[in-house]
């Protein structure tokens, strides 16, 4: 029976700078997954001020048409000329004019902050998208040593990585 010769030698010992490129690799994949994960979470967040937004200005629209009907009983009071009821008809619509202003101003003034915070996230987003999308390219460039043994390549997936790193940073700032 023929001996089988045993190499103690692993291709991690004959490549060392490859075990490095390949916990470059590794760091550049978690880097990738948490600014993933908070990019996410943000489109999360856009989308829940959004719909926010959009229920406050469907409320100041329906305030707006109430006041409206308002408006037209105040008219029509007038019309009719008689004075038995029409005086308390239209102090009954003053104070609902008076309500409605306030509410639709309220309402107005929040629908407003929501589209701030819509926006906000929105920008928040896009760096997180940005700094995805420089970490994902900093993530195959780094690969391509394995195939290319081609040192640059690491390089340039370095440099990808940090610039979408600090990117993605940015998307913690307000």
């Amino acid at each position: 029976m023929a001996e089988l010769e045993i190499h103690h030698e692993t291709e991690h010992e004959k490549d060392p700078f490859g075990q490095r490129v390949g916990v470059l690799a590794a760091v550049l994949a978690v880097a990738l997954a948490i600014v993933t994960i908070a990019s996410h979470r943000e489109h999360t967040a856009g989308i829940m001020y959004r719909s926010d937004a959009n229920d406050q200005w469907t409320y100041y629209q329906a305030t707006k048409i109430k006041q409206h009907g308002v408006e037209m009983e105040e008219h029509l009071a007038g019309l009719i000329g008689q004075k038995e009821g029409v005086e308390a008809i239209l102090k009954e619509a003053a104070e609902q004019q008076k309500k409605y202003d306030k509410t639709a101003k309220e309402l107005k003034e929040s629908a407003e902050k929501s589209e701030l915070a819509v926006r906000a996230a929105e920008d928040r987003a896009k760096r997180f998208d940005y700094g995805e999308g420089l970490l994902e390219i900093a993530l195959v460039l780094s690969s391509l040593y394995f195939i290319s043994k081609k040192k640059m390549f690491p390089v340039m997936g370095i440099i990808a990585g940090l610039t979408g790193a600090v990117i993605a940073i940015t998307g913690l700032l307000p």
